[in-house]
């Protein structure tokens, strides 16, 4: 995962999005990144932050873990859904995070995680983790305000697939200072539903 804060490079404050490491096995290549030119420049700030809590979480949600709200925070019905799609988050993400309906695919997962991330939805961020890499607490900050999501690109990860990579590009403001998530992000099927698992690095 790639990590740049624009005003300041050397500060290394985003912990939430998706871990760090590289969990491929020695001699893995790159996963093909397929360019689906989605972006969009949404900015959305959880309503009565509250303060959170940093803690190990590791890759996209590892690294923007550490932005969001340790409660969840409503969006109304008719409000743009923050992950960028044309549709109100209560006919997009919202139904993920309700439960009303499950991701179809890798990408619709990791548009809903980023969206959670903006409402403060701790509680789906855990469900939507893989066991095998979930930490025990998802505390995620209030103190961010999330500008925009853009998919970079993407492999496999359809109704057809039990595993994907979706590449993205997450942008914030926190403390004054414009940032950015660049991330590779391997999701898998876990009892059915499609889950985040870890990080392959960004370009």
């Amino acid at each position: 995962m790639t990590h740049r804060e624009t005003v300041n490079p050397s500060r290394s404050h985003v912990r939430a999005l998706h871990p760090t490491t590289d969990h491929r096995p020695a001699g893995r290549p790159r996963p093909r990144v397929v360019p689906t030119g989605t972006t969009t420049d949404h900015e959305a700030r959880p309503g009565s932050p509250r303060p959170g809590r940093v803690v190990a979480g590791g890759g996209q949600n590892g690294d923007m873990a550490k932005h969001g709200s340790r409660l969840r925070q409503s969006l109304p019905a008719d409000s743009p859904c923050p992950c960028g799609r044309s549709h109100t988050y209560a006919l997009c993400c919202g139904r993920l995070h309700s439960g009303e309906s499950k991701a179809a695919t890798a990408e619709d997962l990791m548009r809903s995680r980023y969206s959670a991330f903006v409402v403060g939805d701790e509680e789906y961020l855990s469900r939507s983790w893989h066991p095998d890499t979930r930490p025990r607490d998802v505390g995620v900050d209030a103190d961010t305000v999330w500008r925009g999501l853009e998919i970079l690109g993407s492999t496999e990860g359809t109704p057809f697939h039990d595993e994907g990579t979706v590449e993205f590009r997450a942008r914030y403001r926190e403390g004054g200072r414009d940032g950015e998530i660049h991330e590779n992000s391997r999701f898998l099927r876990h009892g059915g539903a499609w889950v985040y698992l870890d990080a392959l690095g960004g370009r």
